[in-house]
């Protein structure tokens, strides 16, 4: 009994021994689930440019847009008050009485 007593602990450092190594990462597996992870935060990081310029590019087209909607809204404006004062020539044209002619 005492050879199996005696083996005992020297059994229980063997399994903890292998189960501790076992759950240690070594640097080469580290080293690649970094490089894997870099890999993917640069794609990520290109992927939040191109939205990022994409984004640019519509809003300086909705600038752009707005410009021109201002400028046609105040051509607009201008030949409205034109159509205005030919319509009031117009009615006091109709109102008027009749010219003869002379002679």
């Amino acid at each position: 009994m005492r050879t199996g007593i005696a083996r005992l602990p020297v059994a229980a450092a063997l399994v903890l021994g292998g189960l501790s190594l076992s759950a240690c990462a070594t640097q080469e597996y580290v080293d690649k689930r970094i490089d894997e992870v870099n890999t993917h935060l640069t794609a990520v990081e290109a992927k939040a440019n191109e939205a990022d310029q994409t984004a640019n590019s519509a809003l300086s087209a909705a600038q752009a847009a707005q410009a021109s909607a201002t400028q046609a809204n105040q051509r607009i404006d201008q030949l409205s008050g034109q159509v205005s004062s030919l319509q009031q020539e117009w009615q006091q044209f109709q109102q008027a009485p009749p010219k003869t002619p002379r002679g």
